[in-house]
């Protein structure tokens, strides 16, 4: 392992914010990682850097997860019970799955970021999230370096959260997740209408799961900006849970207001369309804004700081509250 000094982490963070890390670190193996704990406990953890905007240099040691491997560990007729290690790419994971006929994670695709990333917000699209499918998420407990298990009902898993967000947060390094998919018989989700639409339009009526990952990575290409061409993390917001009376009274100001029934009692309004409705949708401030296409991407055109971007999304979450009464939750992490 060799710690490198003050190198700039512009190359990896999807933001693309070019902050200093005073000193840095890959680790490649779960050795490395556990023998680099034994001298250093005070660490700053980074893995695909696409759930974060950095506001500031880090003054920890920057540790670059690194580990790569995807293992089939048994399988049956009906299910393949498959291991991916933390440093792999999501998108290229979620394709390489597809390619062996294995569902259950293809309206996950096109979701920037590395595996081990993945059950810490529990990413989510089109209706279907990683807890579906998660059956086990290994980590390393930084205070001891040993290797631990967490079976998915420990995880805690919410909407886009987990123990990890929560009282694990801080306290372990993932180090890999295991999955359980489908070779037959797939559960196939094609309820949100932006897939149906998609489906239709190439005349699809018996959909495979590649056709649903197609789909989906042509929706999210006409909808998100590349990161390695805007800098962005994809969602900045989280869709907001508001109470059924909540929304019948914003109905009566705003009839098209879309909204997803939660419960019996609770409804999630789509945090673009309130952003969009505040009038942020396109609005542009130098070199950062509110993507023209998408208004929940907030983006850095080049040059940008955290420290702007931060600004903006504070600025959007005082206009929303004072038009809709509605509290709009950060999802990145703001460091």
């Amino acid at each position: 392992m060799n710690i490198q000094e003050n190198i700039s982490l512009k190359e990896y963070n999807t933001f693309g914010i070019d902050v200093n890390a005073k000193r840095f670190v890959s680790v490649t193996s779960l050795y490395q990682l556990q023998q680099l704990l034994k001298q250093e406990t005070a660490i700053f953890l980074l893995s695909g850097g696409s759930n974060m905007l950095l506001t500031k240099d880090i003054e920890n040691l920057v540790v670059h997860i690194d580990m790569k491997g995807v293992s089939i560990d048994r399988e049956n007729h009906n299910d393949v019970y498959i291991t991916a290690n933390a440093g792999e790419n999501w998108h290229e994971f979620v394709l390489w799955c597809v390619s062996q006929g294995y569902g259950g994670l293809e309206n996950l695709s096109l979701i920037p970021g590395n595996v081990g990333t993945c059950p810490i917000q529990n990413i989510g699209a089109y209706g279907v999230e990683v807890k579906d499918t998660i059956t086990k998420v290994e980590a390393v407990e930084i205070e001891t370096g040993k290797l631990v298990s967490f079976a998915a009902e420990e995880c805690e898993f919410g909407y886009r959260n987990s123990i990890f967000k929560n009282k694990a947060k801080g306290k372990y390094v993932l180090t890999s997740v295991s999955f359980q998919l489908t070779k037959n018989n797939h559960k196939l989700n094609t309820s949100y209408g932006a897939i149906e639409a998609e489906l239709s339009l190439k005349g699809i009526t018996n959909p495979t799961i590649k056709d649903i990952s197609d789909a989906v990575i042509a929706i999210r290409q006409s909808k998100l900006p590349d990161p390695k061409e805007i800098g962005n993390s994809g969602s900045f917001f989280k869709n907001p849970v508001i109470s059924k009376e909540h929304f019948e009274k914003l109905q009566k100001k705003y009839a098209n207001i879309p909204s997803y029934v939660v419960s019996a009692t609770e409804v999630k309004v789509p945090a673009g369309w309130l952003i969009e409705q505040s009038g942020f949708k396109g609005k542009r401030f130098g070199n950062y804004g509110v993507h023209e296409k998408q208004a929940l991407v907030l983006v850095n055109y080049g040059g940008a700081s955290g420290k702007e971007i931060y600004e903006l999304a504070q600025q959007i979450q005082h206009t929303v509250k004072d038009i809709f009464d509605i509290p709009l939750e950060i999802e990145v992490n703001v460091i």
